[in-house]
């Protein structure tokens, strides 16, 4: 694991930075999750940190590195979507503020198990996002603009780069039992729809907004061109989510896809810190 400081320009950022405008919409959906949830993580992991046995060095330096990327993810994506807001859709800002909240209350009320395990559960999902983004979806990727495609190849190998991270971390402080095991994958469950049910909110809203000036033939065309992405993503997606619920899950074993090593290397200099 290394931190890279990726210099991002999204001035001249397009909502539509793909071919399907649902499929970079969909994205910018979900373009607004680290905005709000890798300073969270950051608070947890730091958290965690202060109660992990000293003897525990490796973790504790993933960590350290961890959170280091953690906040470039969430740099670049606040720059990412304040330029969405700027080319037209401001009312995503609305849609985000119940959701930040929600990482202020579960830091305040709940304990530092849930909060691992949801951590544990995201970094679950973005292992696997970043599986479906490097080896399934080349046909909605063709022709897109290079920025939007570089932020999330970039963040995504990351995230795949870091997978077991907070898995140790849930390990190491709670074992890996029967009981460490349901509630890990009830703490997964219940993130998964959490952070579902807001990037849908933030889709319906982009999408809506697209829609308002198309004609009725232009707006069913549109609605099916979602559908058949969203049959796409979750059919590439469902293999490696369930694989989750496995007592024997262990996402350090999954392969590197291919591409990944690539883009990490392309902003991995030596003017950077390294794990």
């Amino acid at each position: 694991m290394k931190v890279r400081v990726p210099d991002m320009d999204f001035s001249r950022i397009r909502a539509h930075w793909a071919k399907v405008p649902e499929f970079a919409q969909s994205y910018n959906a979900f373009s607004t999750v680290p905005a709000h949830i890798e300073p969270y993580l950051v608070k947890v992991m730091r958290r965690a940190k202060d109660v992990l046995d000293p003897k525990h060095e490796k973790l504790h330096e993933d960590i350290a590195v961890f959170n280091k990327q953690e906040m470039e993810h969430c740099n670049n994506h606040v720059a990412f979507n304040r330029a969405l807001y700027e080319v037209g859709y401001k009312g995503m800002k609305e849609i985000e503020k119940p959701y930040q909240q929600d990482y202020v209350r579960f830091l305040r009320e709940k304990s530092l198990r849930f909060n691992v395990a949801y951590c544990e559960g995201f970094e679950a999902m973005g292992s696997a996002a970043a599986q479906v983004f490097f080896e399934d979806l080349d046909e909605y990727l063709e022709g897109a603009d290079e920025e939007a495609v570089d932020l999330w190849k970039w963040h995504l190998a990351e995230e795949f780069e870091q997978r077991e991270v907070c898995y140790q971390v849930y390990k190491t402080l709670y074992g890996n039992g029967p009981l460490a095991y349901l509630y890990r994958v009830g703490v997964f469950i219940y993130s998964t729809a959490h952070i579902g049910r807001h990037t849908a909110r933030v889709m319906r809203y982009l999408v809506a907004k697209d829609r308002e000036t198309m004609t009725e033939e232009e707006r069913q065309a549109s609605i099916e061109r979602e559908k058949t992405l969203k049959k796409k993503v979750a059919k590439a997606s469902r293999k490696r989510l369930l694989a989750v619920f496995s007592p024997f899950y262990d996402p350090g074993k999954k392969k590197v896809s291919p591409g990944m090593q690539e883009i990490l290397d392309r902003y991995d200099t030596s003017a950077q810190h390294s794990a």
